[in-house]
């Protein structure tokens, strides 16, 4: 027993070194790219092309940053993408908490079918919706608009209401029907069960759900190329692509590098303020669907 016993604590040693080596390697390769941008936002050209990849910046250029807000019309591009995000996000967390609730807590004909087609409609290629909403923005006037992009983004183009109620609905079947039951006799009505009760307690769900979609839209680059014609209305990715076409041949590196350090800027954000959020939620009751 004791032979056993010591042969297997070099095993274990190793396992737990593996366990530690590997997200440390992944760490490392996902700063990297990131510290990088930002060093070289803060360069200028010559530094940009005759200095090594990691030599700091000296001087710091934070005209950089000036130049692309204002010149390049970065935060025009920014604020765009900031509305859309927020207006879209907001009115799909509404229609996805509402939905997912009815579709967990309540039996009714057809319920199982609805609920496959939006999970179904998860695994359709945005890219496949393209030209019928295309003709849809135009009939409906609302083509090359900020307000027909965030109806498009609301409404599950680019998935993130079919994730919504998909996540939702196994976050609200974890929850206790007593919780309901006892409402009932408390005199609530269906509406002042869910706004007062089970909306509150689905709060680590809907944030996980809302974070994903702020996410998911912000990065969205197809629908916002193809919808959008308008350079005054453009988003931050269609923004940063134009910006990539223009600089290189103007050998502007250091703006081009800051627009990619502003669009990052929220994303990081949102993951440091909210990473516990995001864990909780996907493993309160995600895997009850």
């Amino acid at each position: 027993m004791a032979g056993t016993s010591a042969a297997g604590k070099p095993a274990h040693g190793a396992t737990k070194a593996l366990v530690r080596f590997f997200p440390l390697v992944w760490s490392i390769l996902v700063i990297y790219p990131v510290l990088w941008t930002f060093f070289t936002s803060l360069k200028d050209n010559p530094q940009v092309l005759q200095g090594k990849p990691w030599d700091l910046p000296s001087p710091l250029i934070f005209e950089n940053y000036a130049n692309v807000w204002s010149r390049a019309h970065f935060g025009d591009y920014f604020i765009n993408s900031a509305l859309v995000t927020a207006s879209s996000t907001l009115l799909s967390l509404a229609m996805a908490a509402t939905t997912a609730y009815v579709l967990a807590r309540y039996e009714f004909k057809g319920r199982g079918a609805l609920y496959f087609v939006y999970v179904a409609s998860m695994m359709i290629p945005t890219i496949l919706g393209l030209i019928p909403l295309v003709f849809l923005l135009n009939t409906l006037h609302l083509s090359n608009s900020l307000l027909g992009l965030t109806l498009v983004y609301s409404v599950g183009a680019v998935g993130i209401l079919p994730f919504g109620v998909f996540f939702l609905v196994g976050f609200y079947k974890s929850l206790p029907k007593e919780l309901e039951e006892a409402a009932t006799i408390d005199g609530c009505s269906y509406f002042g069960t869910f706004f007062r009760i089970m909306l509150p307690l689905s709060k680590p769900g809907l944030v996980t759900v809302a974070i994903m979609n702020a996410l998911t839209v912000w990065n969205e680059y197809i629908m916002a190329t193809v919808l959008i014609n308008d350079p005054t209305k453009y988003t931050v990715p269609v923004g940063i692509a134009i910006m990539q076409g223009e600089m290189q041949y103007r050998t502007e590196w250091g703006p081009l590098f800051a627009g990619l350090a502003i669009s990052m800027i929220p994303v990081i954000i949102a993951y440091s303020f909210f990473q516990r959020q995001i864990t909780g939620g996907l493993t309160a009751g995600a895997l009850k669907a």
